[in-house]
Parts: structure tokens; C-alpha cells; sequence
């Protein structure tokens, strides 16, 4: 039994009828062509980054790891102790959102650490922002997604909550909290600018190829956010998509000039989507954790891998399903390179390679 630290407090939530999955979003079993990477190797490979051709990734044990030749190496580590069990995440840190900078080293968001600065090449660390510096007087409890300008200069972050650690996502989902931010860090001036705010579980962040907007994903609003960050409309924002056929996780930019977002779990139409259900029903939301631990309740979530790609103006393109998470399971984000797709997961002790043409 799970006892809470902070009790949920579940907000209503209000969606609109999800969309049927017909035209573009029909089933298919295209994700089940992909093949396992260093399976049982490594567990949680969240999001994936490429310098050349060698490949990085953060992994549920607080690791930083490189990837080449079938073999996994850490180069970086920002926390320390035993990283066994969800406890001990916050001591040991959880590298989330990751990418590739402009002078050849990483730029890695952990949720509980804050933004950091790896050169993979030299192991060497350097912390950008710590998560104990509070940011318009609110502390940062669930550092999550991050994008980076071409030229280094400028990240774009979520942070999840300011109530909920990455550990407790489960309770964020159901208590559906507009906690959420939309951020800045300026590497050259260490300026950090709230951007967005009382977002619910933002997510997956990606700026636009002519970097004029960052697109954030609201997971529990299955939709994902504009934010302008130059020209005309800058300061402003509007809806990139809503009503999404599933959660949204990651965001990534795909050759197309459009963006690839994955989804772990879908929102049935026709079917029963739990999340839909449980969203204009908060007694029942809290009867549920008073009764069952974050894993139990896992259990009752159906395991639909779903990848979509989305056009430069948010229309659906094409979809890849793999309806039982046979083979893909928990994606939570598809990096594209070199002809493949690379599907990271949040839980799954493998990451997924899939071949374009396939897709």
C-alpha cells in the first residue's frame, strides 16, 4: 500500500469525444517491425541523441550511457547511491530528456538534478541549473524535456510540476494538476524566464526547424501547446493540436519538416480510455490510490504503443501502432536518424529501431 506524502487532490478535467481511429490513425502493426536494442542490457532509455553516429541515452538507474558496438558505457552520473527501487530516485537522479549540442557534447535534463552539460569524450559534467534554485519563487520538482537552439545558446524546459516528482507521475496524471512550466535558460547570461504556466503535465518539448516556436506537449490534455519565442507573434501562444488519439510523451523533428510525438498509452475510440473516464470523476480518482500502489494501477492501463508523426501545421500524417506493446512498449519518444527511427521507453529494458521505409 502506497501512503502519500501530499494527498491527491484531483482536479475535473474535460476532453472532447477522441477521435476515431480511421484514415491516417488505422490500426496497424507497423512498430512490431521494429527490432530490440541492447535488450536487458539497460532499463528506461527515455530519450535518445546522436553525435555521428554514436548514440546516448539516460536510463531509469541515473546513468548517462553511451551506445556503440553493442556495448553500453556510462560517461556521466549525477546523482549517487544505490538506484534500485523508486525511492531512491531523487538521491540517485533520473537522466529524462536529452540532446545533442552544437560543440559536440549533450545537453541533459534530469528530473530531479536540473540541466546539465555532458562532454561524453572527457566525462566531464557541468550543472547549467540546479533543480533547488527556486524559479519565480517555485521550486522545480519534476524537470522532464529540453531543446536546444542550433548555436547552444538558449534551452527551452518543462518542468512537470512543481508538486509531483517524476516518481509519482501516476499521481500527476490522475490528479491532473496545472502546475506545469514552459522555461528559458540562457546559457551565456544563466537568465532563467518562465515562459508558459499552469500547464498540465507538460512534457516532450521541440523547437521549430526555423526555431520561432516551441511546440510542448500537455499530456494530460492529450494536446500539445505553440509558444512563440521570435518574430511577429513572439510572446504569444495558441494550440498547435489537441485532442490527440493518445498521451503525448516526447516530441521530435522528422525529416519530412514535420515532428514525431510517442504515445504509451492511447485514448480508445471506439473502446474505453480510462484516463477519459476517470477525468470528470475525481472521487473516484482518490478512492483508486487509496486502495492501490502507482504499479498496481499500471497494470489496469492498457499497453498501446502508438507513434505519430504530425505535419509542420499539426496534421496528422501517418501513424505506427503496435496495439499490445508486443514489441514497443511504453514509447515515449522517436528520434529519427539516418534513415531509422529510434523509439526510446520510460520503463522498457530495450530500446526499439525501426527503418523508415518500413514506416
Amino acid at each position: 500500500m502506497m501512503l502519500l506524502d501530499s494527498p491527491i487532490d484531483p482536479q475535473p478535467l474535460s476532453f472532447k469525444e477522441p477521435p476515431l481511429l480511421l484514415g491516417v490513425l488505422q490500426p496497424n502493426t507497423k512498430l512490431r517491425q521494429a527490432e530490440r536494442l541492447f535488450e536487458n542490457q539497460l532499463v528506461g532509455p527515455e530519450s535518445i541523441a546522436h553525435i555521428g553516429d554514436v548514440m546516448f541515452t539516460g536510463t531509469a538507474d541515473g546513468r548517462v550511457v553511451k551506445l556503440e558496438n553493442g556495448e553500453v558505457e556510462t560517461i556521466a552520473r549525477f546523482g549517487s547511491g544505490p538506484c534500485k527501487t523508486r525511492d531512491d530516485e531523487p538521491a540517485c537522479g533520473r537522466p529524462l530528456g536529452i540532446r545533442a549540442g552544437p560543440n559536440g557534447t549533450l545537453f541533459v535534463a534530469d528530473a530531479y538534478k536540473g540541466l546539465f552539460e555532458v562532454n561524453p569524450w572527457k566525462r566531464e559534467v557541468k550543472l547549467l541549473l540546479s533543480s533547488e534554485t527556486p524559479i519565480e519563487g517555485r521550486k522545480m520538482s519534476f524537470v522532464n524535456d529540453l531543446t536546444v537552439t542550433r548555436d547552444g545558446r538558449k534551452i527551452y524546459f518543462t518542468d512537470s510540476s512543481s508538486k509531483w516528482q517524476r516518481r509519482d507521475y501516476l499521481l500527476l496524471v490522475m490528479e491532473g494538476t496545472d502546475d506545469g512550466r514552459l522555461l528559458e535558460y540562457d546559457t551565456e547570461t544563466k537568465e532563467v524566464k518562465v515562459l508558459l504556466d499552469h500547464l498540465r503535465f507538460p512534457n516532450g518539448v521541440q523547437l521549430s526547424p526555423a526555431e520561432d516556436f516551441v511546440l510542448v506537449a500537455e499530456l494530460t490534455m492529450a494536446r500539445i501547446r505553440r509558444f512563440y519565442v521570435s518574430g511577429l507573434m513572439k510572446g504569444g501562444a495558441d494550440l498547435f493540436v489537441e485532442n490527440l488519439p493518445g498521451f503525448p510523451d516526447n516530441i521530435r523533428a522528422s525529416s519530412s519538416g514535420g515532428y514525431w510525438v510517442g504515445m504509451s498509452t492511447i485514448r480508445s475510440n471506439p473502446g474505453f480510455s480510462m484516463l477519459d473516464f476517470l477525468s470528470e470523476r475525481p472521487y473516484l480518482k482518490r478512492m483508486i490510490f487509496k486502495l492501490f500502489s502507482q504499479e498496481t494501477v499500471m497494470k489496469f492501463v492498457p499497453r498501446y504503443s502508438l507513434v505519430l508523426e504530425l505535419s509542420d501545421s499539426g496534421a496528422f500524417r501517418r501513424s505506427l501502432h503496435d496495439p499490445d506493446g508486443q514489441v514497443a512498449a511504453y514509447v515515449s519518444e522517436v528520434h529519427e536518424h539516418d534513415g531509422h527511427l529510434y523509439l526510446g521507453s520510460f520503463r522498457s529494458p530495450f530500446l526499439c529501431r525501426l527503418r523508415l521505409q518500413s514506416a
